[in-house]
């Protein structure tokens, strides 16, 4: 799988600006079972380069993604990152190789509930997750040092922005569901100005929120 990875990530490099992951990620990829994290039916298929099926209906980013997400959060050893999008708690897992804290939020309660049992069994201590409207963000742990969100939103949060910290990375896919998605990197510097560059089109499902 890392080497497909390092593979796709080359020929990714005109819309990314990377040619290469860290190493950091790319030891972090590569102690992460994802196939743990992938229904039983699909494990064998876990360590391809590709997107697969989790419970309730979601999937699993491929790897690719995964690792291009991380990478472009820029996260470090003191880094407290929040995640929007729980899932199987893949992408918290990976980020947990690097960071300090990982906060995550997912939606579907049933979904929550289950990355935390998994996660908790892998012996993640430093991932805490909670169901719930992500949109929002998590404001009792705000600011966050990088945020880092799993589905596509058609606008960019408000509550996220405000959440980060200066010159911290907010990773997120934007556009509508079946249309045009692009991958951006946004930050927020001292007096609130926001930079935003897209890096890669991408096909996410979408953010949904509490009604």
């Amino acid at each position: 799988m890392l080497d497909a990875i390092r593979h796709s990530v080359r020929e990714t490099a005109s819309y990314t600006g990377l040619s290469q992951l860290s190493e950091p990620v790319v030891e972090a990829m590569g102690s992460v079972p994802r196939d743990r994290f992938v229904l039983p039916s699909y494990s064998h298929m876990a360590w391809e380069n590709t997107a697969l099926p989790i419970a309730e209906g979601q999937t699993i980013s491929q790897p690719l993604i995964v690792a291009l997400m991380t990478e472009l959060l820029a996260p470090t050893p003191d880094s407290v990152i929040l995640e929007v999008g729980t899932g199987s708690g893949y992408q918290a897992a990976v980020l947990s190789e690097l960071v300090r804290h990982v906060y995550s939020i997912e939606i579907i309660p049933e979904l929550a509930h289950s990355a935390t049992r998994l996660l908790d069994d892998l012996g993640y201590g430093n991932i805490t997750v909670r169901a719930g409207d992500g949109y929002a963000g998590w404001p009792e742990h705000a600011p966050f040092d990088g945020i880092i969100v799993t589905a596509a939103a058609p606008d960019i949060p408000p509550p996220l922005l405000e959440q980060l910290k200066p010159g911290g990375r907010l990773v997120i896919p934007v556009g509508e569901h079946g249309g045009y998605q692009e991958l951006l990197v946004v930050t927020v510097n001292a007096d609130g100005e926001r930079e935003s560059t897209s890096k890669l089109p991408v096909r996410f499902v979408p953010l949904t929120r509490d009604r």
